[in-house]
């Protein structure tokens, strides 16, 4: 028995620990991942700090600044590790949960590694074990690769190849500039025309952006990704692809062809690769038992609380889905589930 389970250790779940620490709450951490770096354990070896859009440091702990030229996916885990063991927070891993149940007052969390009962639960479990793909006629036709943001591991694999970047986001655009010099051909695709954001990104337009977000997880709605609101960035590397014809966008195909991609027009591009930078979904499939989702397809949440069910908080989603974002849903989600227990705890 323990009284909040944070499920993820991730930005979202070590700023939520962090937090429920500095309190004296008793609790635990578990993460799928083998070793601290969340999310970022995953990320292809290519990426490197100077393309990260920005990480926000955890509370209590400077982020210093990495060399440029640093993968990303040693320079945050690095980070997030020296973070759990300064702050000595109990996170508990690898450790996969399967499923949460309601016990009446108490929730029971089932894992690969035995079962923890709680009075809270602070899911931060992100989303990128949810890859997601969609779906088009002859898709199963194809005689090329497929393949997902979450599998891209480097430019090279993609010398001397035709190849198709499906998806409107950053890493469609990060991918593309990246592989492009190498591929012999390529072409971006998208289900809708992009909208390119110049100058700063303000405090007031940020406030905006996460309003826009926030509106639709308070009706229900599956949330939108905050990058579908901003738009794309215009800087110094995009400029240039967009001058020689790299971000040259067209719309999305009709069907998929044995050899490639073919429009309503009758258009086709021969592929050798198509490559699906088509976001990802929030891991919630472990909450399923719960009953949380409504009829708009979402989980109706106030801040970071679960409206149906206010002993559970979830970090990371909706308008929290980012580095800044998630650290300050830690902070509110433990202010306001310590402040419904001890209410329960008084009242009991």
């Amino acid at each position: 028995m323990t009284d909040v389970v944070v499920i993820g250790a991730g930005q979202a779940g070590l700023s939520a620990s962090y937090f429920l620490q500095r309190r004296g709450v008793d609790h635990v951490v578990l993460d799928a991942n083998p070793a601290p770096g969340g999310a970022w354990l995953h990320r292809w070896p290519s990426l490197r700090m100077r393309t990260v859009h920005g990480i926000h440091e955890l509370p209590g702990m400077p982020f210093e600044q990495p060399s440029p030229d640093e993968p990303a996916n040693e320079a945050i885990p690095s980070y997030f590790a020296r973070y759990e063991q300064l702050f000595d927070l109990p996170v508990i891993r690898p450790v996969n949960v399967t499923q949460v149940l309601d016990h009446g007052s108490l929730l029971g969390v089932e894992t690969s590694g035995g079962t923890w009962t709680t009075r809270g639960l602070i899911n931060a479990t992100g989303t990128w074990r949810r890859p997601f793909w969609p779906h088009y006629p002859g898709q199963e036709t194809f005689r090329g690769r497929q393949l997902h943001t979450a599998d891209y591991r480097g430019p090279d694999e993609f010398a001397g190849k035709r190849v198709v970047v499906v998806g409107g986001g950053a890493s469609a655009t990060q991918l593309l500039m990246e592989l492009a010099p190498l591929a012999a051909e390529t072409r971006w695709v998208t289900r809708h025309e992009p909208v390119w954001r110049e100058g700063p990104f303000t405090e007031d337009y940020g406030r905006w952006v996460v309003g826009m977000v926030e509106e639709r997880v308070r009706a229900g709605l599956i949330p939108r990704s905050v990058v579908s609101v901003t738009g794309l960035p215009l800087n110094d590397a995009t400029r240039a692809a967009l001058a020689s014809g790299v971000l040259d966008r067209w719309p999305m195909f009709s069907r998929i062809t044995p050899g490639g991609v073919e429009w309503a027009s009758g258009e086709r591009f021969d592929a050798d690769v198509v490559l699906w930078a088509t976001g990802f979904r929030h891991d919630l499939d472990h909450l399923a038992p719960l009953h949380l989702r409504g009829a708009g397809g979402g989980i109706q949440v106030d801040g970071t609380r679960v409206v149906s069910d206010p002993r559970i908080h979830l970090v990371g989603y909706g308008p929290s889905a980012s580095t800044i974002g998630a650290n300050r849903a830690g902070r509110s989600a433990v202010r306001e589930l310590m402040g419904h227990l001890d209410g329960l705890r008084v009242a009991g």
